[in-house]
């Protein structure tokens, strides 16, 4: 899987904007396949391991006329609500306006180190909504946002050289009511997830048959996702699926959106000037 997703970090070091996911049914594995564990580290972690050393080397090569300066932002999308999982209060993490596809007032942290976004990401998993169902013992209840901006700056005074900006993002996982056993607030969180996840799904198709209208504002999660998903962007989707037979409709559903997103072709093009 990191075979497929290192020339996409790549591609943000390089000045694109760009954005991984992984797309799945409930329990399928995706938090793990992006988030890993210490002995098998995930997605995320081997994105911020590749994107410190560029900088060093970048630093290095350049003799002190360039700089690189990473920042971090964690946000997730809770009942199409997005909120600050860096936030200092309670307050100050719920319920966020997107205004041009940004986030308003969240919490950009600069991080100088690799241990550091170790640490402020540990912070943002302790505060996800995750909750148990009849599908799944550990839930997620909302998409997690995990934007990485990476500024290559020139020391002389010209400004920025260029810029990219990677989101690394773990979608709550499709479920189905009857199986999951969803009621009350869970039923609702899965009503706003499988919706959420239909909208991405119908801006994948809107972009795959070129449709001069695509519908990024139907939803938070393709409204913040929007420069990262068309345009000159670069996109990958990991699909996750279930070996068990009895999700064998699941694992469909997902390998049919895997298809659509296949045949979506980008703009190809730089979005920055040397």
């Amino acid at each position: 899987v990191w075979d497929a997703a290192e020339p996409l970090v790549q591609s943000a070091i390089d000045g694109f904007n760009v954005c991984i996911f992984a797309y799945g049914q409930t329990g399928s594995g995706k938090t793990y396949t992006m988030l890993g564990e210490p002995q098998n580290p995930g997605i995320t972690s081997r994105s911020v391991r590749k994107l410190f050393k560029s900088k060093e080397e970048i630093e290095a090569s350049s003799k002190g006329a360039t700089s690189v300066h990473i920042s971090v932002e964690l946000l997730e999308i809770y009942n199409e609500q997005v909120r600050d999982l860096l936030g200092a209060s309670s307050t100050e993490r719920a319920n966020l306006q997107v205004n041009a596809n940004e986030a308003v007032g969240n919490v950009m942290v600069s991080a100088s180190s690799e241990e550091e976004v170790a640490q402020i990401l540990s912070l943002a998993q302790s505060r996800r909504c995750v909750k148990a169902t009849k599908s799944n013992a550990a839930s997620s209840r909302g998409h997690l946002l995990f934007t990485i901006h990476f500024q290559v700056e020139n020391n002389n005074g010209k400004g920025v050289n260029r810029y990219g900006k990677l989101h690394v993002v773990d979608l709550a996982g499709s479920e189905r009511i009857n199986k999951s056993g969803a009621q009350g607030s869970l039923l609702k969180e899965a009503q706003h997830i499988n919706k959420s996840l239909s909208t991405l799904s119908n801006v994948i198709e809107k972009l795959q048959t070129k449709q001069s209208h695509i519908p990024y504002r139907e939803s938070k999660l393709t409204n913040l996702l929007q420069n990262s998903l068309g345009g000159d962007s670069k996109t990958a989707a990991i699909i996750c699926c279930s070996p068990l037979s009895v999700h064998f409709n699941e694992s469909l559903c997902s390998l049919r959106f895997a298809e659509k997103v296949n045949r979506v072709e980008l703009k190809a093009g730089h979005n920055f000037s040397c």
